[in-house]
């Protein structure tokens, strides 16, 4: 989730992709659904709220909104032919988007979650799987946050009352 190349370069880590890929690869192997997640709005930003904390400068600025460049997962982990992408309006996956439709329409009852940042689109996704009862399982080294310190207590203290937490080697090797 949110691994678009605008994100991926403010977060420096050269071994998170290979993770990532890792990971992908595996599901893929296993027949499991691989789902992109971004963020990305319409030209104007007519969906963002200046009360919006997060979002809310957007319409002041004149960078690319919903399409592009901006909205295109990093090319070390781009989908490929069959995998699915939403397109979400907020933090969480399931805001804004059509992801709650896909994975029902699909009998998907347990999600595999990775992402850039741990506080943000991990989290908030997260918490909204739980609580409508989707199985979780969250690779600690397939997220990222800027502060290591909140990464961490968000994999070891925080997630695993509503998931499994595991790391990328293990569940691959579980696969």
């Amino acid at each position: 989730m949110d691994v678009q190349s605008v994100v991926v370069d403010r977060y420096p880590d050269p071994a998170y992709l290979p993770r990532l890929r890792e990971a992908i690869g595996a599901a893929r192997a296993g027949g499991l659904p691989v789902i992109y997640v971004v963020v990305g709005f319409r030209s104007g930003y007519p969906e963002v709220s200046t009360r919006n904390k997060m979002f809310g400068a957007l319409p002041g600025t004149t960078g690319a909104a919903g399409g592009g460049q901006a909205t295109r997962a990093h090319p070390d982990v781009a989908p490929e032919p069959g995998d699915i992408l939403v397109t979400k309006r907020r933090v969480s996956a399931f805001a804004g988007s059509d992801l709650d439709m896909v994975l029902r329409a699909g009998d998907i009852d347990h999600l595999v979650l990775t992402g850039i940042a741990t506080s943000g689109v991990v989290l908030s996704t997260l918490r909204q799987a739980a609580d409508l009862d989707f199985g979780l399982t969250v690779l600690a080294d397939g997220c990222l946050d800027a502060d290591p310190e909140v990464h961490r207590v968000l994999t070891e203290k925080v997630s695993p009352h509503q998931a499994d937490v595991t790391t990328v080697a293990d569940w691959v090797a579980a696969r």
